[in-house]
């Protein structure tokens, strides 16, 4: 591959990132959570499973703790998420999602399906699972950061 046909590879990627990132943002808005950014759903997908420290966070994020905790104190305000007690670690403080945090999640994931599937329209399902393979062959599930 020449280098000039990589950079249009690396331009289509990108825009495709920037274009889902946003549709996803739009369609979370939409869904009436305001007051939210595309690297709240980042810091989100960290939280999901089962809530994370704050150095955790800012590992998954690749930021500072401290701007992770700036991060986290936000989303705490706007009542997305909540401070518990870590359960292994008595110095640790466990992050997880409120009731708003996963409604705001789940928002996000029916986001990503409508534009999911507005691409499966566009390439045929076979072509978008295709896509989908060969892309996690690249990069397997991430790691996936926002850009600040």
């Amino acid at each position: 591959m020449q280098n000039s046909e990589a950079i249009a590879l690396s331009a289509a990627l990108l825009a495709a990132a920037g274009e889902l990132t946003q549709r996803i943002h739009d369609g979370v808005v939409a869904r009436g959570f305001e007051g939210v950014r595309p690297a709240h759903g980042f810091a989100f997908a960290r939280l999901a499973p089962g809530g994370a420290t704050v150095t955790d966070l800012a590992g998954h994020l690749g930021v500072t703790k401290q701007a992770a905790s700036q991060l986290v104190e936000e989303l705490v305000r706007k009542g997305y998420v909540e401070r518990r007690p870590h359960p292994d670690d008595a110095r640790a403080r466990l992050i997880v999602l409120t009731e708003l945090g996963w409604a705001c999640t789940r928002a996000a994931e029916a986001a990503a399906a409508d534009a999911v599937r507005a691409w499966g329209e566009l390439l045929g399902e076979g072509e978008l699972r295709a896509l989908r393979d060969r892309l996690v062959r690249i990069a397997p599930y991430g790691p996936v950061r926002p850009a600040w």
